[in-house]
Order: structure tokens, then C-alpha cells, then sequence
């Protein structure tokens, strides 16, 4: 079922519609013509029918609360930056390839992580190694050691994790 505005001289009138398979082909039938669109929206009636239906959906009552700010958020994270780049640097294996060359050193946390952290930062966003630990905050980034402090001393960094 579906809503459709079904135009008749200069009106316009919202009907709800559904289809149905006739034999091997697709029709559409008429449930209801709820009334003219022009005088329904102006009323508010459209919305108050709309808003009546939506006690039945979990989902889009979710969204409706959220879209009239009535929800606030526990913790947004964006995840488009590692989903591109993560793929392009795990096929190109960039990661062991940079775990086996600093196997001989002993840091104390995942260089490895610190690097893609930089490496990420540099290509979405741009500025100081600062500001790549604030930017980092807001995307979603894998990794069980992810760096969550960098220190900046004049041309030394030190990446320090928690």
C-alpha cells in the first residue's frame, strides 16, 4: 500500500492506493481517497492522520522523535573514512607490511594504528597531529590499541595509548 496524489482538473486529491498480481500482470485498486491534498496539508489533518498510523510503527516513531529533537544522542561516530581506507590499506597489506619492519623495536603500543591514524587524518582531514587526536574522536576507527593521546614537542612525537 501506498499513497498517491491523483490530479482531477486544478485538484489534487491523496488516495491510498494498493497493488495486487492479476493473472501476470500488476494492478492497482483504490482503498480509500482520503480528500484534497491542498485542504488536508492547510488543515494540518495530513498530519494528524500520519502522526495517528505512526503509534503502530516502532521504527519510524524512533525517527520522528529524533527529527523533532526529542531524542539526543548517546555518541556519534562517522565510519566513511575506515570503510574506504581501511579496505585500501588492508589489500594492499600495508599493516604487516609495517608490523614486520618494526618488529625488531619494542614500542610500547601499536605503531602500527598510530601510522594509519596519521596516514587517515592526512588524507580526510588535515592540520597538526593535534588536531588528527581530535578529529579521530569523531570517526570510528579499528583497532584494539587505538591512540588516544598524541604529544607534539617540537619536531618529536610521542603517541602515547590507553
Amino acid at each position: 500500500m501506498y499513497f498517491r496524489v491523483k490530479r482531477t482538473g486544478s485538484y489534487a486529491y491523496l488516495q491510498i492506493v494498493e497493488s495486487f498480481r492479476q493473472a501476470k500482470q500488476v494492478r492497482q485498486r483504490v482503498l480509500a481517497t482520503v480528500g484534497r491534498l491542498d485542504v488536508l496539508q492547510a488543515s494540518g489533518q495530513l498530519d494528524a492522520l500520519l502522526r495517528s498510523g505512526l503509534r503502530f510503527c516502532s521504527k519510524l516513531a524512533v525517527i520522528d522523535a529524533h527529527a523533532a529533537g526529542q531524542t539526543e544522542p548517546v555518541q556519534v561516530q562517522r565510519v566513511g573514512p575506515d570503510l574506504v581506507f581501511g579496505h585500501l590499506w588492508e589489500s594492499m597489506g600495508l599493516g604487516p607490511t609495517i608490523k614486520r619492519a618494526l618488529q625488531s623495536r619494542r614500542y610500547e603500543f601499536d605503531l602500527e594504528r598510530a601510522i594509519y591514524l596519521t596516514v587517515i587524518h592526512r588524507l580526510f582531514g588535515s592540520g597538526s597531529d593535534r588536531a588528527a587526536e581530535r578529529w579521530r574522536q569523531a570517526y570510528r576507527l579499528p583497532g584494539p590499541n587505538r591512540c588516544s593521546c598524541i604529544i607534539c614537542i617540537g619536531r618529536w612525537r610521542f603517541w602515547v595509548s590507553h
